[in-house]
């Protein structure tokens, strides 16, 4: 019980702290990223940004097309592109 708890406190922190943040893009511009250092921080950011969508999703009971749409929405804006 504890686990599931902590894992929806987690899901909740990285759901705010994604919608609150920059984009990808914008966060790798502010960097300054280049060549395979930008390519491995767009691909964490990405990876990142799918999960928490994921996890937004499925706190708000959604399934199928809907699902699909809110999370590829919810990346494309988490990773600006």
């Amino acid at each position: 019980m504890r686990v599931i708890v902590m894992s929806v406190v987690l899901s909740l922190c990285a759901t705010a702290a994604l919608a609150a943040d920059a984009s990808c893009k914008q966060t790798a511009t502010e960097k300054k990223l280049a060549g395979a250092a930008l390519t491995s921080f767009m691909t964490k950011c990405q990876k990142d940004a799918h999960t928490s969508c994921d996890t937004a999703a499925h706190e708000k009971k959604l399934n199928g097309a809907a699902k699909t749409s809110f999370t590829k929405k919810c990346v494309k804006d988490a990773t600006g592109a």
